[in-house]
């Protein structure tokens, strides 16, 4: 059995919870609803996290809670004190370059221009982890991304990202087995 970090990314607080730079967050909402675990706050690891058994693994559920920019913080401590392998990393984060209820596997590479994307890979000190890209389609202008990213989706388009997270956790067994190219084909060809 291996340990497992699965970090979403978003921001802390009500005023954030159902906007697009929080579906991270949504996604890890839904695996604990799955897999009956609920989330408590550990301040060592500056956010909310959530334990489960899945698949023979043990996987930590980690909500950071400092805002988005600096994400990187909670996955470092979490990480480095249970001394997951980066190959157990897995980040789910909101996508401005993919369409509205796409998601895709990525492994390594840069990151994209997400400020949170961009703290993790600055705090853990390395681009070689697993990402979850869940699209959220980019603004008509790009001085309206901040914006953009900080309101709700449209009703349609939640229901999309909704079905986008259903997919991507349908992979979680492949892709904890390491079946990640099984679980790419697929994902990737919806």
């Amino acid at each position: 059995m291996s340990n497992w970090l699965i970090a979403g990314l978003g921001n802390p607080g009500s005023k954030y919870e159902y906007t697009r730079h929080n579906v991270g967050f949504w996604w890890l909402k839904q695996l604990s609803n799955d897999l009956a675990t609920t989330f408590v706050v550990e301040n060592k690891f500056y956010g909310l996290l959530a334990h489960a058994q899945f698949a023979g693994h043990k996987l930590f559920l980690l909500q950071p809670q400092k805002f988005m920019n600096c994400s990187g913080q909670a996955i470092a401590a979490l990480s480095n004190f249970y001394k997951i392998p980066l190959n157990n990393i897995l980040i789910i984060h909101d996508d401005l370059h993919l369409p509205v209820g796409k998601s895709q596997l990525k492994l390594g590479g840069g990151h994209g221009g997400h400020n949170g994307v961009r703290d993790v890979i600055a705090k853990i000190n390395t681009k070689h982890f697993l990402r979850c890209r869940l699209g959220i389609a980019h603004p008509v202008k790009s001085q309206q991304i901040s914006d953009y990213v900080l309101s709700r989706p449209s009703q349609a388009d939640k229901l999309l990202i909704l079905d986008a997270i259903n997919n991507s956790i349908n992979i979680l067994s492949d892709l904890v087995s390491d079946n990640l190219e099984k679980a790419m084909c697929w994902l990737h060809s919806l």
